[in-house]
């Protein structure tokens, strides 16, 4: 039974699908306007596991993650610059450059970390007509007004108003940090609809104004009502740092144009952390994912995030990146030894059925990727103490390839199944010419098998070949 930890009700629950065998499933997706860093690779390398697990257990998940090209201001903010407008300004090229700049960049981190395209990635530019409907609907039924070509949502419509985040609107007015905005009724209310100055480069026309622009939230609510159906979905993912206001703002103008639940499971990840500060841009602590790249292979990466559970702070250092390295290494020397395998009788069996169980256990409870990771490292200590027949060998390595369908390291081997039958025969021919010591044969050889691709390590374990250029006609 699959529990999930709901940001919303702040405990684990079963998961129930509102659709037999089919989840809808809309994940917060980067404002590109620069690289993504590893922040955001936590987060949607955490949620693309989520999703390969309710895959795995077999659900048709239809995963929908965001652009947001247009209404992300700077600071988050409701009055002033969008983030993508001032990297236009500075790089001194139209707007639109920038956001295909730097969809590119992030689809090309996505797919170095191995995650799974989404069905669909839209972008609120390609939405600003049903923005304004849906607009218009809050406004028809009172929970929205105009000022001056803007529209803001009012907050004091919406009883519920908190309920994600947790906070209640009292101790936000007293407490809270609000800009200063004339035009509001409530200094809660935030904007859908923003008027814009001359200067302003992303603009639309629109019926309260001249032109305008969306406010950041209501682009969500929109893209998700579209894509998922204009009703409850099942899960909504995110980073926890924006459960306020993105998130809290989301639900209400979301619940108050449906008249029902916007998602029924809120799964949010935690952040990266530095030096014990959160990784980020505008505090300039921040490494790109392309950077990490350029040093670690990138299910060296990927290993390192999901060996913490999504809803943990992660720390980034030198140290935690070197042992998930380490670990990957392991899993690869194992998964190759156990491709090597020849024997017709082994001398000892393994029960791979209670390893499975234990790996589903644990992604059963919220999706606990160390756990389940505890659960093949275990495995590999036990079959690396087993003579295991070539059948058994198979049948665990069968067992990673379906945990891996979840996990997604790709992992390189060099195994001997890999290796065609001609060169193996060759193989075998130096290793009698080693044993009858004639190294000049054995050396032969060597440079036959070199020059058709193939690298050759000789230790006292016995001799190691490897594909050197997979190219090589053999």
């Amino acid at each position: 039974m699959l529990k999930i930890y709901n940001a919303l009700t702040k405990q684990k629950e079963e998961f129930k699908s509102i659709e037999t065998g089919k989840i809808g499933m809309y994940v917060c997706g980067p404002t590109v306007y620069d690289h993504c860093h590893l922040g955001h690779g936590r987060g949607y390398v955490s949620m693309d596991v989520i999703r390969k697990y309710l895959e795995y257990t077999g659900y048709e998940v239809r995963y929908i993650m965001n652009y947001t090209d247009v209404g992300h201001l700077v600071n988050d903010a409701e009055v002033g610059e969008d983030k993508i407008q001032v990297k236009a300004k500075n790089e001194q090229v139209d707007p639109m450059e920038i956001v295909e700049k730097y969809i590119t960049s992030s689809k090309e981190d996505f797919d170095a970390l191995n995650i799974k395209p989404a069905n669909f990635f839209p972008r609120p530019t390609q939405y600003v007509a049903q923005i304004i409907k849906f607009i218009e609907g809050l406004i028809e039924k009172g929970f929205a007004y105009e000022v001056n070509g803007s529209v803001y949502f009012s907050v004091e419509k919406f009883p519920e108003y908190g309920k994600l985040s947790g906070r209640k609107t009292e101790d936000l007015l007293s407490g809270a940090r609000i800009e200063v905005n004339n035009e509001k009724k409530n200094p809660l209310d935030f904007a859908l609809w923003i008027n814009a100055p001359k200067e302003h480069l992303l603009k639309w026309k629109s019926p309260w104004g001249e032109e305008g622009y969306p406010g950041w939230h209501i682009e969500c609510s929109v893209m998700s009502c579209d894509l998922l159906g204009q009703t409850t979905f099942d899960i909504h993912g995110g980073g926890n740092e924006n459960i306020f206001p993105h998130n809290e703002n989301e639900v209400a103008q979301s619940e108050a144009y449906l008249g029902e639940k916007m998602a029924n499971y809120w799964v949010l990840w935690n952040m990266v952390n530095v030096e014990g500060v959160k990784m980020s841009k505008s505090l300039g602590n921040f490494t790109t994912i392309k950077d990490a790249l350029a040093k670690y292979e990138p299910s060296v990466i990927r290993l390192w995030i999901i060996s913490s559970h999504y809803r943990s702070v992660i720390n980034y250092n030198p140290d935690s990146l070197e042992q998930a390295k380490i670990n990957l290494q392991s899993i690869s020397s194992w998964i190759g030894k156990l491709n090597s395998i020849t024997l017709e009788e082994g001398v000892e069996n393994i029960d791979i059925s209670s390893f499975k169980k234990e790996f589903d256990e644990a992604m059963n409870d919220d999706f606990n990727t160390p756990v389940a990771l505890s659960v093949i490292y275990k495995l590999i200590t036990e079959a690396n103490k087993k003579q295991l027949s070539k059948t058994d060998a198979s049948s665990v390595l069968a067992l990673w390839e379906k945990w891996n369908k979840v996990l997604g390291l790709r992992i390189e081997t060099d195994s001997q199944n890999d290796i065609p039958e001609n060169i193996q025969e060759l193989l075998k021919e130096r290793e009698l010419a080693r044993k009858e010591k004639d190294f000049a044969e054995a050396d032969r050889i060597r440079d036959i098998l070199t020059k058709k691709g193939f690298a050759i390590e000789d230790s006292g374990d016995g001799t190691k070949i490897t594909i050197q250029n997979p190219n090589t006609k053999i």
